[in-house]
């Protein structure tokens, strides 16, 4: 897995030329209004993107996969010049390398790492989710999943997300649309009191809505997602390998 994580950090290299060492180290620069509106695209960007139809894989499913999530800075594409010293970044791409694995019962746990190239942010993640229904040749699947990510390698700053949603999907031979809706819950405070900074701290809830499909040949899997945030758009692309 560790050695897949590299490949996964270049595809999101390739796709982020305006990031050029764009390290969070000023966050102290920031009065709270802005620093609630960065934590808040933080929140679209790095809070738990599905990638996956509600279809539980069952007790031998497994899958393994490489996914870039690029989410827009609606609210805070100026700021990163000031948290940063270099330019304004328009979008932030996110590369992981991601695990899933079919349990008994409808359940399913998933999890992935993340390190951002050019910047000074790693994150991890995980959920657990349970198939309320399975689905079949006439019915479609529907699942819950609660989920978490964690930010780290940013000293200035202490960010993790919580989430809750609700999705359901139908397959058609080789493709399985999805679609979902549900709740972000984002923790983000700055480390800059002895930096001569604000104390910046809040909390704050986003819904979300999301859809994608998922297209299966064989043990090779590839997964578009689309995901609104709170005002944040995401894309998501994932190619994943498994059964």
């Amino acid at each position: 897995m560790k050695k897949l994580l590299p490949l996964a950090c270049a595809l999101g290299f390739i796709a982020q030329p305006a990031l050029a060492a764009n390290n969070i180290t000023n966050l102290q620069g920031l009065g709270q209004a802005d620093f609630r509106a960065l934590s808040e695209d933080l929140g679209s960007a790095l809070s738990y993107k599905p990638a996956a139809p509600a279809t539980p894989q069952g007790v031998t499913g497994f899958d393994i996969g490489l996914e870039v999530t690029q989410t827009n800075m609606a609210k805070s594409s100026q700021l990163w010049s000031t948290i940063t010293g270099g330019n304004a970044v328009s979008s932030l791409y996110v590369p992981k390398l991601t695990v899933a694995k079919g349990l008994p019962f409808g359940i399913d746990i998933a999890g992935f790492i993340s390190k951002v190239p050019t910047t000074n942010i790693s994150l991890t993640g995980a959920e657990l989710r349970y198939a309320i229904l399975d689905g079949g040749m006439a019915t479609p699947a529907v699942a819950v999943r609660g989920a978490f990510t964690k930010l780290s390698g940013v000293n200035q700053l202490s960010f993790d997300t919580k989430s809750l949603d609700v999705s359901i999907s139908k397959g058609f031979v080789m493709v399985t649309p999805y679609a979902g809706v549900g709740q972000v819950w984002t923790n983000s405070s700055a480390n800059v009191a002895g930096l001569g900074g604000a104390n910046l701290s809040t909390n704050f809830t986003q819904s979300k809505v999301f859809a994608g499909a998922k297209l299966s040949l064989g043990v090779v899997n590839f997964v578009g997602e689309v995901d609104k945030t709170g005002a944040a758009r995401s894309v998501t692309l994932k190619m994943g390998f498994g059964w």
